[in-house]
């Protein structure tokens, strides 16, 4: 059986060279460009390796450079389930499966077994398992001898076996490489096959999923004299192998990137068609009759020259490589910056921009390197901002100017004064030539109040069209900030009033403004106070139509000072018109009402008349109360004529009334 396994070994092995990592780009968008090369020798296979889970960022964006020749094609190790690809293998490997069971499958194939020094040569008859008397169990293969005659053996005695056919030494030979390759089922090989005979220089460059790079600062800022500011990039090495020397870039920005699956192999479902003379007839059922219903970039300079600074040294180890520094002096309180060598060199590239570090970086895989990469004074000046109006104390600031040419990635920055810990800021990528705020302590020694106050509505504005009158109010509103200073030095302190989109800003001018914020700076004196109100107006727009606005309503616009005199003299022929129509309206009411009276009291008079007819001797009486009731039916007719008359007059009213407001403009 050793030559057997001999054999599967040496036809798995494979002429192959792999291609080490020499550069390395880490960006912010979770991939890292990746460049490997080597020499490779006449007629041997370039072989690069990755992860199952890189080869679909691989398979997208693989470049192969071959110096001396060209690339006939590339292969890689399929991603299909291992079981699928053993299931399509004539032969059948399970765990701990013993040998007979094996040999079982190959019945009427030629074996050849040696034992004790004989060799036994005949065809598979069956193989099994048969129990032992005392426990356990034994190998019998039975196998038919040229001679005709059956023999069982006992493979447990058997030094080797070997398979007569070479087709099903291939077949086992495949099986076992499906096997091995399903325990490393991580790592995925891509094979690179070129021109043959002679040795060649190959070149891959690819895209694979990577750590984003991390970068922390160190602010320094001293008593007197200019920051200093110091960047590190944190890089990790998750690639599956060591980085040795390779050429590091880091870049800021985030250009876009996506998964395409591309490894996994795809299956269309398809469907089964048969001739229809194959189908069984079936029957039919006829249907009834029915009815058919049928959406700051700035311009930078293409290279940037590196301030003072920074950088690392050529050689291996399990850090990032940093070259020894030239000694240095002790350093005092004012300065406790790192004592590192030169800078990286930075430079745009697009909208990114990059950070290559000039000396080779070794990383162990596994491991993570920080490697510094800026190191310079910036242009920088210590304040206090109150941002948070739920909080009494503004907080200590630096505002930061970026004049180092260079793009400074977002990350957290540690901040030192006067050569002590002082406090902790994040701050946002930050291109050349902008500046940002960074606040790292909470300043005890000054407190803020906000008091805030509501003025009364102002009539701004006052329009008529066509019969609708729209009026603009606005209202003030002043958010007042009381500071107060108790230590013994000046301070400004940079107030963020929030910018509200239904508010304008009347006073005082914003020093500046964000997205969010209006931004003023108040002086406040050593051991005294300080004031800022802020004055913001809310205007309202309102549309009525002018038919339904009482005549007290339009008396108030009237008396508005931003009407102007034609305005003002349309709209108080409206209101005499509409008071008209309201005096019209009253007549109408008093007669209807006068109506109503009087035929109340006839009702009276009729009642008694009847009462009175029933009784002899009153005939005066009800005389009187006719001639009552014939001076009210006069009064009555007199108030109807009235009626008549005022809604004729309302009605003339109305129609003037709708002219004049249809003919508003102003």
């Amino acid at each position: 059986m050793r030559a057997l396994f001999a054999l599967v070994a040496v036809a798995g092995a494979l002429a192959a060279a792999d291609l080490p990592i020499t550069r390395v780009v880490i960006y912010k968008n979770g991939v890292a460009y990746f460049e490997r090369s080597s020499e490779v020798k006449a007629g041997d296979t370039a072989r690069l390796e990755f992860k199952a889970s890189e080869m679909d960022d691989v398979l997208k964006s693989l470049l192969i450079e071959d110096r001396s020749g060209a690339v006939t094609r590339l292969r890689y190790d399929l991603s299909e389930p291992v079981q699928r690809r053993l299931n399509d293998l004539p032969v059948q490997l399970q765990p701990q499966q013993a040998l007979v069971l094996l040999l079982d499958q190959w019945r009427g194939s030629g074996v050849e077994v040696r034992s004790g020094g004989n060799t036994v040569t005949g065809t598979v008859v069956t193989g099994r398992l048969a129990p032992l008397p005392n426990q356990g169990q034994k190998q019998e293969l039975v196998v038919l001898l040229a001679s005709g005659e059956m023999q069982v053996l006992d493979l447990s005695m058997a030094s080797s076996v070997r398979l007569s056919d070479p087709r099903l030494q291939t077949q086992l030979i495949e099986a076992l490489g499906v096997l091995a390759q399903s325990r490393s089922r991580d790592k995925k090989a891509v094979y690179v096959e070129g021109a043959a005979g002679q040795a060649r220089r190959i070149t891959a460059r690819y895209l694979a999923p990577a750590p984003v790079w991390k970068s922390s600062y160190r602010m320094v800022l001293p008593d007197s004299g200019e920051p200093s500011l110091e960047g590190w990039a944190i890089v990790d090495n998750t690639s599956g192998e060591d980085w040795i020397n390779v050429d590091l870039t880091v870049v800021s920005g985030k250009p876009v990137s996506f998964v395409s699956k591309l490894y996994e192999p795809r299956y269309v479902e398809r469907v089964t068609a048969d001739l229809p003379e194959l189908q069984a007839a079936a029957p039919t059922v006829h249907e009834g009759a029915a009815v058919d219903r049928a959406e700051m970039a700035k311009s930078l300079p293409r290279r940037m020259q590196a301030g003072p600074g920074i950088g690392m040294g050529r050689g291996g180890g399990s850090g990032a490589g940093l070259a020894p520094a030239p000694a240095a002096p002790e350093p005092s309180s004012e300065m406790i910056l790192s004592t590192v060598g030169t800078a990286a060199e930075g430079r745009e590239a697009g909208e990114l921009f990059e950070y290559k570090f000039p000396a080779a970086v070794t990383a162990k895989k596994g491991e993570s390197a920080m490697i510094p990469f800026l190191q310079q004074k910036v242009a920088a000046r210590k304040l206090l901002i109150y941002s948070d109006r739920s909080q009494p104390n503004p907080r200590s600031a630096v505002e930061v100017n970026n004049n180092t040419g260079k793009t400074l990635d977002g990350g957290p920055i540690t901040v030192y004064q006067s050569g002590a810990y002082a406090g902790e800021a994040l701050m946002e990528t930050l291109k050349s030539g902008d500046k940002r705020l960074i606040s790292y302590a909470v300043d005890l020694g000054t407190r803020v109040t906000t008091n805030f106050d509501t003025g009364a509505q102002v009539v701004r504005e006052v329009r008529a069209n066509r019969g609708t009158l729209t009026t603009r109010t606005a209202v003030e509103a002043t958010t007042t900030y009381s500071l107060t200073n108790v230590d013994p030095r000046e301070k400004t302190v940079i107030v963020e009033h929030p910018v509200r989109a239904e508010f304008k800003l009347l006073k005082p001018a914003a020093g500046e403004t964000t997205a969010k914020h209006y931004r003023f700076n108040v002086r406040v004196p050593a051991q005294g106070s300080a004031k800022l109100t802020v004055t913001e107006e809310q205007v309202l727009e309102e549309s009525e139509a002018i038919s339904s606005i009482t005549t007290d309503h339009l008396f108030a616009y009237v008396r508005s000072k931003s009407l102007g005199a034609a305005a003002r003299k349309q709209l108080e022929d409206v209101i005499e018109k509409k008071r008209a129509i309201a005096e019209s309206d009253q007549v109408i009411a008093q007669a209807t009402a006068e109506i109503n009276e009087t035929s109340r009291d006839q009702e009276r008079i009729r009642q008694n008349i009847n009462s009175l007819n029933r009784v002899s001797g009153q005939q005066e009486q009800v005389q009187r109360y006719a001639n009552e009731l014939a001076k009210q039916d006069a009064s009555l007719a007199v108030l109807r004529d009235r009626i008549a008359a005022e809604r004729k007059k309302k009605t003339a009213l109305e129609s003037e009334l709708s002219s004049l407001i249809e003919k508003l403009q102003f």
